[in-house]
């Protein structure tokens, strides 16, 4: 069973009935697991004006996040110890996406001068407080604008790695 799957399953077979409306989205990578699901909607924010509807909806998260706390902590450590991976939560209610905890990853990388200039123009122009930051804001914007590309990518990078564990094993 390929890892991703693995982790799916753990999650499905592991999270309480009720705390999301569907199958929650499960993204993982090589240093975290991120389980965001959908909540319901909150019936009491309808015919509210944005301003108040968008507290009503900020308090509707924070309640869900400071009841389910113990729980998500419990469930972390062991998803933690199994897949040796961090855990990052969140919810999606009404179509906004809210993280509650995030793993942040130093990256090392090598740019050339005009690389670190564009960052430079980023930080000089106040769009970022660093190079760092400027990267990462840039990272971003690249993720939103490719997300059907990112996503075929995806798709074919997990064909290969089902093709290959279906192969015959590797010899050393």
């Amino acid at each position: 069973m390929e890892k991703e799957e693995q982790v799916r399953s753990w999650f499905a077979g592991r999270l309480p009935e009720g705390w999301f409306t569907g199958a929650p989205e499960i993204m993982l990578d090589r240093e975290e697991i991120a389980v965001v699901g959908a909540v319901p909607p909150l019936t009491v924010a309808g015919g509210l004006p944005e301003l108040e509807r968008s507290a009503a909806l900020e308090g509707y998260v924070e309640r869900f996040r400071a009841e389910t706390r113990e729980r998500r902590i419990e469930i972390a450590r062991e998803a933690e110890r199994q897949f040796r991976r961090k855990v990052a939560w969140g919810v999606v209610v009404e179509g906004r996406r809210v993280m509650f905890t995030t793993l942040s990853v130093p990256v090392m990388t090598r740019l050339r001068q005009p690389e670190r200039q564009v960052l430079d123009t980023l930080v000089a122009a106040g769009v970022a407080r660093s190079r760092s930051d400027a990267l990462a804001w840039c990272v971003r914007l690249v993720g939103r604008h490719t997300d059907t590309w990112l996503a075929d990518l995806r798709d074919a990078l997990q064909h290969v790695d089902r093709i290959r564990s279906e192969g015959p094993d590797r010899v050393d």
